[in-house]
């Protein structure tokens, strides 16, 4: 009996969706909203937003959260897919690669629409830091540490960034301070230009001391935010160091879904890609020197899709620390204020809620491609705790080429 062909099928991201993103803790304006909630909105708007999508053609839901416990918990892909008002017969399930959460939800599902398991999924994250802080409830096992698998540094993120500026100190907390200044700018200017707001759902909110509200903006940002008033930040993590809130990304809590379609599906069901998949890679280093997790695997990611760094017009970059940043930039040879980068500002202003923050980036480099049809492809990428990078690589379908292959 002949063995039937492999399925090999195009990945195409049509829509993505974020909450505005809030600071965590009680003054957040999420502090008594719940996570699943903020996943809800979100399916909710990718559904509205795309009508001619049958809500029964969903064929999984996968949601991330680093914290899976509370309303972060109990498989919140699946409880979060029914909240949402799809049909019983949608799965969904959670993930966990810490910040990369959402990143790995759509690599993950897009594997299964390459291979013919799926047509359409929706997948994202959510993170509650204000419930759920970083790291509750965690148990290391006590032999990472008294076996020396990693450097006791490696299980605080700010502490990593330390590590880096050590191990490269050229990267100074001047230059740090000035890319930081510099993404609030590009932030402020983006909110001006009304290139943010189409894509963030407005959120209906609740507190004690004034009642219901709606969340229509980030609530991180600090436009105001100069390299004279950053210098004189204290640096929690080392005395003398050179880490400080006003140079890497806050707690924040937020959530981001994506629409994900193979190609056939996109054409029966009248949806229109923004951007095609054309490959991805995860990558481990140093758990101590996480932020440089983004260049082996965007390097391994290139090298898979055929690619040089020399053919990426557009970097979307998670802004964990500026001197993350700045050590991928450093290592391709990119100037710091190179206008590919992150063009939108990043986390730096407008937040991290960590599982949910990989998606913010594919948003974001979607609506850069629509801009800029003159720039084919395009990367997402971002460090990871424990010692890890991640990378997806994207085609501009409004690039000319892209146009008359896909008509050959």
């Amino acid at each position: 009996m002949p063995r039937p062909p492999r399925p090999v099928r195009d990945v195409l991201f049509v829509d993505g969706v974020r909450t505005p993103f809030g600071k965590a803790g009680p003054k957040g304006m999420y502090h008594e909203t719940r996570a699943d909630d903020l996943v809800v909105n979100c399916i909710r708007e990718l559904l509205r937003r795309n009508p001619s999508l049958p809500p029964e053609r969903v064929d999984d839901v996968a949601i991330a959260a680093t914290t899976q416990l509370g309303d972060q918990g109990l498989t919140i892909g699946r409880t979060a897919s029914l909240l949402a008002g799809l049909p019983r017969s949608v799965p969904g399930y959670a993930i966990d690669r810490m910040c990369a959460g959402a990143m790995t939800a759509v690599t993950t599902t897009a594997g299964g629409i390459a291979f013919g398991a799926y047509d359409v999924v929706i997948a994202g994250g959510v993170e509650h830091m204000g419930r759920h802080p970083m790291g509750e409830g965690v148990d290391p096992n006590p032999r990472i540490l008294a076996e020396k698998l990693v450097d006791p540094s490696a299980l605080v993120m700010g502490s990593t960034a330390e590590n880096l500026h050590d191990r490269f100190p050229h990267l100074t907390k001047d230059r740090a301070d000035a890319f930081a200044a510099a993404s609030q700018a590009r932030y402020a200017a983006a909110v001006a230009d009304g290139k943010i707001q189409p894509d963030l759902v407005p959120v209906a909110t609740r507190s004690v001391e004034q009642g219901w509200g709606l969340a229509t903006a980030d609530e991180p940002p600090r436009p105001a935010t100069t390299v004279e008033t950053l210098a004189g930040l204290k640096t929690p993590f080392r005395p003398h160091g050179r880490v400080t809130a006003g140079n890497a990304a806050g707690l924040n809590d937020g959530a981001t879904a994506a629409l994900l379609v193979s190609d056939d599906a996109a054409t029966e069901l009248g949806l229109s890609p923004k951007m095609r998949l054309i490959s991805y890679a995860f990558a481990g280093v140093e758990p101590e020197v996480m932020g440089v997790g983004p260049v082996p695997a965007t390097e391994k990611a290139l090298a898979k899709a055929g690619l040089s760094i020399d053919d990426i017009g557009l970097f979307e970059i998670n802004e964990a620390f500026a001197v993350q940043v700045l050590a991928f930039l450093d290592h391709f040879g990119i100037a710091d204020d190179d206008p590919r980068v992150n063009l939108y500002g990043g986390a730096i202003a407008v937040g991290h809620p960590l599982a949910s923050s990989g998606v913010r980036l594919m948003t974001q480099l979607a609506r850069q491609f629509a801009e800029h049809p003159e720039v084919r492809y395009g990367v997402t990428t971002m460090c990871i705790g424990i010692g890890m990078g991640g990378t997806v690589v994207w085609e501009n379908p409004h690039h000319a080429e892209h146009i008359e292959e896909a008509a050959a």
